[in-house]
């Protein structure tokens, strides 16, 4: 069984490991509806970005920290031999990231929390990732300062995110008119946050940030990169 910091939770390891699960229950048919949406998105998502996913997370070593895992779509990129915690508010996801963490046979630890409060100690990580995550939490501002506060010296945050266009231009006009309904269908999905801008703000001894583009609409500018403790 693995070892965790929450005896509260339900500690029955999955086969491949997955320790500290929540129950999946509650959450709403919008909660479910995402989950659902992620889950099947992820492989076409995946596809586009693999060559940045292997070389972001499939590098990274030790204590493994992600927030927001939703379905795990990450979960095949994670080398053998790391241990997994993974922070996901949305009880519909759960079945989704134990049954993937049991098939990878991924040392894990499954936690109900917020990437505000992550319910793990200082300096516990070698690395935390984040994808898709920081256009939807609460007070990004408050997620990447828990990000450093759960890094060891020298962890690196590693992202792949969508990110508010150009300001002024046509596409972030859009952004900002479809926002309310987004927001709405997406578990909270803000398309026009300046995530770069909150990463470079944010602290970090050094950051690394690729802009590219993905062929979707209303959230095709993202950005990929790696900031350091």
């Amino acid at each position: 069984m693995v070892r965790h910091d929450h005896p509260e939770m339900d500690a029955t390891p999955c086969r491949g490991g997955c320790a500290g699960t929540p129950p999946a229950a509650g959450g709403g048919w919008l909660r479910r509806l995402h989950a659902w949406f992620l889950h099947v998105y992820a492989d076409g998502y995946n596809a586009k970005v693999d060559a940045r996913k292997r070389h972001l997370i499939g590098g990274l070593r030790g204590a493994v920290l992600e927030i927001g895992p939703g379905s795990g779509a990450n979960i095949g990129y994670f080398a053998s031999g790391i241990h997994w915690t993974g922070v996901e508010p949305n009880p519909m996801a759960y079945p989704y990231l134990r049954r993937k963490a049991d098939a990878a046979g991924l040392d894990a630890t499954l936690l109900a929390g917020t990437a505000e409060r992550l319910p793990v100690p200082d300096a516990s990580q070698d690395a935390v990732v984040s994808t898709l995550v920081l256009c939807s939490v609460a007070d990004p501002d408050r997620v990447l300062a828990e990000v450093r506060r759960v890094l060891k010296p020298g962890g690196r945050f590693v992202f792949i995110e969508h990110v508010g266009a150009e300001p002024g231009s046509g596409e972030r006009h859009w952004q900002r008119r479809v926002k309310p309904v987004w927001r709405r269908l997406g578990d909270g999905c803000e398309p026009d946050r300046d995530t770069a801008a909150r990463i470079r703000a944010a602290g970090f001894a050094r950051v690394d940030i690729e802009p590219f583009r993905m062929p979707y609409p209303i959230v095709a500018p993202h950005i990929a990169g790696w900031a350091e403790r």
